[in-house]
């Protein structure tokens, strides 16, 4: 059990910015008075002139229920006996203008079912987890020279029951899992799973920080959840959002009656184009709170990483902002010195805990040294989201084939920078809702050219540089955007088309998986090599990808016009023979059944400065791959021009 007041080292830690477990200290936790059990509550209200514990054990009075002040910086505490697991709490405030305010606990392990906003006490101890083989793994690879293949989900619509209700943690335990498994993907990606208020927000403004949501069980289902995940050889990803928190009465803002977590300049706290406020991360006390956040998911649901939400937004203090709402930093600048110190403290202390968690920034800026450590001037992230490839390459993928000719920059221009930073491809939810259209409904052309579009692009998306992202549905070509109030259209798997997309991404996948070429060196320029990136008029890309073995290559062709070439002709640097070991066009995926049969022998015709060349079928708006099956080494290594 636990002492009835919060200690002065723990409260001075609190206060000066670096309790990184205060979960432990504030909240709801049962202890021990002499030998009655109860359980002590304790809160951060500072500018508060009274705080009451109201729940339905007291019948939501707080009359004889007033906590103690318990440090001069406004930490209160209460120690009350025989409350019982699942009771529901609030604290009410007396603010120092005398009204009362209802407030959850900031620090609550557990909600009341929306729409109810109550606190209730839960002990997050005593789950016995089944993941020891999954942590010691985890603990042996490095993530950078593995596989990463993400499936990014959102719990409330993957599927649902037929009649309406959603899943649980414990049921998609056991469909969902099971499902990505098959499907090859090594992780998932959960949108945020804070407690929130409203649905549609996907949980991006979130009102309890430290509880997992109850639309879909308690905590201990959802450590099954992670627990079943990494059973199965699945890392957890969770969406995470330090940049902003939801307005609502019962959440954090203005939490003792003035703004507390929010700063106290509205022109700094305003989030105008989300209607939100930001954290105020000059507070010492706002940082504790977030970087124990982070620590907290990995402790106690043994989550492997954070994708950290909207980086952007933390950088730039004008973020979203009109025009004449803006404002400078000391320096007359637009960046938020506190938030990037904030970064840095917090990738500072994850790694410190977890040297091998995932944190991965959603920036959309070109700030440089995302992903270098604090240590060397960065902000010590491990990868960062490939915002700029995706919007190339939705913008390329767009086009009708016919003028992409004249955007072939889209094509390659990533690979300028792409071993800049750590990346991760993204094709995110962010791209396939709001009247933006399903990724299959973006691509240009008839149904057919539709599909077989998108069958290039993950092709591609699969050979280029880079840990990969999905979002569901995608795999299986959903037609409609994203309906975020229902679940995924399940039933396009009865047609031909769509059915066929889901047997390719699947085969991709697991193709994906066996080939170190395609991963083992994404962050390394060793890893990657142009054979020819110029062929604009008839917009075909040809490159190498590599393993640290050096007879371990691929070398991929993605054509992204529906016109079918014969004996196109690309350089190779490696006498031998050469096999067709994947592509998109085959009947099986719905393509048409253009392909290379057999073994590729070389020709002694240097071209693509390689000595030598192969003359191949391409298929139509396809991505093929071929790797060598018996190469002889050049006993030199001068190129030869262009024939």
């Amino acid at each position: 059990m636990m002492d009835l007041f919060p200690g002065p080292e723990d409260l001075f830690l609190f206060h000066e910015g670096s309790l990184f477990k205060s979960y432990r200290v504030l909240g709801a936790h049962f202890a021990k008075l002499e030998d009655t059990l109860g359980v002590r509550f304790a809160v951060w209200a500072p500018h508060a002139r009274e705080v009451r514990v109201i729940g339905d054990f007291n019948n939501w009075d707080g009359s004889g229920y007033a906590m103690s002040r318990a440090s001069t910086w406004g930490v209160w505490s209460l120690f009350i006996p025989n409350v019982r697991e699942g009771d529901y709490y609030k604290y009410e405030i007396v603010t120092q203008h005398g009204t009362l305010v209802l407030k959850a606990d900031p620090y609550a392990f557990y909600s009341e079912l929306k729409p109810g906003t109550a606190s209730r006490v839960y002990a997050l101890e005593g789950y016995e987890w089944n993941d020891q083989e999954w942590e010691g793994r985890k603990s042996a690879n490095s993530s950078y020279n593995r596989p990463m293949n993400i499936y990014e989900i959102h719990m409330g619509t993957w599927k649902k029951k037929p009649d309406g209700e959603y899943y649980t943690y414990r049921e998609l335990a056991d469909e969902l899992v099971d499902y990505v498994a098959g499907m090859g993907y090594t992780h998932v990606e959960l949108l945020p799973l804070a407690e929130h208020p409203y649905d549609r927000s996907w949980g991006y403004q979130a009102t309890g920080y430290y509880s997992v949501t109850s639309r879909f069980g308690t905590p201990k289902d959802f450590m099954y959840f992670v627990d079943r995940c990494h059973q199965a050889g699945i890392a957890v990803i969770m969406d995470w959002v330090p940049g902003h928190f939801v307005k609502d009465d019962h959440g954090l803002r203005q939490f003792d009656g003035q703004p507390l977590y929010e700063h106290k300049d509205p022109r700094h706290a305003e989030k105008p184009e989300w209607g939100t406020l930001a954290f105020d991360f000059s507070k010492p006390e706002v940082i504790s709170f977030l970087i124990s956040n982070a620590l907290f998911w990995m402790e106690m649901y043994h989550i492997d990483g954070l994708r950290v939400d909207a980086v952007a937004s933390l950088l730039y203090l004008n973020f979203g902002k009109p025009q004449d709402q803006w404002i400078k930093n000391a320096h007359g600048g637009d960046e938020n010195p506190e938030a990037i110190a904030f970064i840095k403290k917090l990738n500072h202390t994850v790694f410190a805990h977890y040297p091998h968690a995932l944190m991965m920034a959603e920036d959309s800026t070109d700030w440089p040294m995302v992903t270098s450590p604090v240590y060397a001037g960065g902000l010590g992230f491990n990868y960062k989201w490939n915002m700029g490839w995706m919007n190339d390459m939705l913008k390329y993928m767009e086009l009708d084939p016919y003028f992409r000719r004249g955007s072939h920059n889209l094509l390659t221009f990533s690979f300028m920078y792409t071993f800049s930073e750590n990346y991760v491809l993204p094709l995110s939810h962010d791209e396939v809702v709001h009247g933006k259209k399903s990724l299959l409904n973006k691509m240009p052309g008839d149904y057919w050219q539709k599909f077989a579009n998108l069958r290039a692009l993950y092709g591609y998306m699969m050979a280029h540089p880079g840990k990969k992202l999905l979002f569901m549905g995608s795999e299986f070509g959903q037609f409609d955007e994203w309906k975020d109030l229902e679940d995924l259209d399940w039933e396009m798997l009865e047609y031909d088309s769509h059915r066929t997309m889901h047997q390719y991404v699947r085969d991709l996948n697991h193709f994906y998986l066996q080939e170190k070429s395609l991963w083992e060196l994404d962050h390394q320029s060793e890893g990657f090599s142009w054979i020819d990136p110029h062929d604009n008029n008839q917009s075909i890309v040809t490159f190498m990808r590599k393993s640290k073995d050096p007879e371990d290559f691929l070398i991929i062709l993605c054509n992204f016009t529906p016109v079918t070439h014969s004996q196109y002709r690309i350089g190779v640097p490696f006498a031998g023979e050469y096999l067709e070991c994947f592509n998109s066009d085959m009947p099986q995926y719905g393509g048409s059944n253009q392909f290379n049969n057999g073994k590729l022998k070389t020709q002694t015709v240097s071209w693509h400065y390689q000595p030598y060349s192969l003359q191949l079928t391409i298929p139509p708006l396809a991505t093929i791959v071929l790797k060598p099956v018996k190469i002889q080494h050049l006993i030199h290594t001068k190129r030869i021009g262009r024939g």
